[in-house]
């Protein structure tokens, strides 16, 4: 007789300072995942030196879903501190962290968490995408960024917005900035392995002014400087011929793009001069087309051949290492 796999627990931990706007959503959000091979124990959120309405929505939520807890950090001691709120409460093996201004997709708990049945991981971490569009020079940054990072992540992972861990370390010391790089570096202390999954989906808000961009780019790279300096790891975007190399094949998909939309508006242009000559010149109104045979195909066979070959094309899945 065939026994059920037991479901895979997890606790999540939501950091938050000052997030009314979002906070709701995302609780929403986490109660309401698609979940087959995992099981949410708790939401825990550490609220850190909240002075607008984030506390009060949250109790609101904790009175009505026993499933969501509320700690309280009466001063905002920085994310590191409230990490290691959410660490010494943590009830299952297995942890989930997140910002509180991002929103998970309906699938992205579970993408997650069910990789840990495999026990040789320790970690895994979210495909971030920007929910702001690109319709101006920043947004067009922050989107070009992540896209790059991905690509990277299918590579080597940099984890972070989002991710999943095994609890196989109390706390994080308080000098550290980049809690998702260190959690990164401890994991793989302990010979366990670190996993992107690009189908577990987290939206977050990118930075809509230049000042800001820098701003969180620069705070970042500086995180990951004193990460290397002081412990000895270096993540993956650090790795500055990984992203090079990254960049590059972005640039040449790019100059394809180019160099098809060029030729494109040749055939076009000329497709147009021949047109009106014959309307101008020839008087032609190709009221019987000139037949263009290589259309002339069997439609169905055709849409058989391409769903055959996207069958065979590798997944994003696949591609992760």
């Amino acid at each position: 007789m065939d026994h059920q796999r037991p479901k895979i627990r997890c606790s999540v931990g939501v950091t938050a300072y000052n997030e009314e706007a979002n906070i709701g959503r995302l609780l929403d959000a986490l109660l309401n995942q698609h979940l087959r091979a995992v099981e949410i124990g708790e939401i825990v959120v550490v609220a850190s030196g909240c002075t607008d309405n984030t506390v009060p929505i949250v109790q609101t939520y904790a009175a009505e879903n026993p499933t969501v807890k509320l700690l309280v950090q009466p001063r905002r001691e920085g994310k590191t501190a409230a990490v290691n709120v959410f660490l010494a409460n943590a009830q299952e093996e297995i942890c989930v962290l997140e910002s509180g201004d991002t929103l998970p997709d309906e699938d992205a708990v579970e993408h997650l968490v069910r990789m840990f049945a495999d026990p040789t991981v320790g970690m895994t971490g979210a495909h971030k995408i920007p929910v702001n569009t690109p319709d101006h020079i920043v947004g067009l940054f922050t989107h070009l960024r992540l896209r790059l990072e991905h690509q990277l992540c299918l590579e080597i992972p940099r984890l972070g917005e989002m991710i999943a861990f095994r609890k196989v370390f109390d706390r994080i010391p308080l000098d550290v900035a980049m809690d998702e790089a260190f959690v990164e570096a401890l994991v793989i202390q302990r010979g366990l392995s670190v996993r992107y999954a690009p189908d577990a989906v987290v939206y977050n808000t990118g930075p809509t002014t230049i000042r800001d961009f820098v701003t969180q780019r620069r705070r970042n790279h500086a995180g990951h400087l004193y990460l290397k300096a002081k412990y000895g790891y270096a993540v993956s975007s650090i790795q500055n011929q990984r992203v090079v190399k990254v960049a590059l094949k972005e640039l040449w998909g790019a100059l394809q793009l180019i160099w098809t939309l060029v030729l494109l508006a040749v055939l076009e242009a000329w497709s147009r001069l021949l047109g009106w000559y014959d309307f101008a010149i020839k008087k032609d109104r190709h009221v019987v087309w000139d037949m263009a045979w290589s259309q002339k195909t069997d439609v169905g066979a055709e849409r058989q051949q391409t769903t055959a070959k996207d069958d065979l094309r590798p997944t994003a899945l696949a591609q992760k290492p």
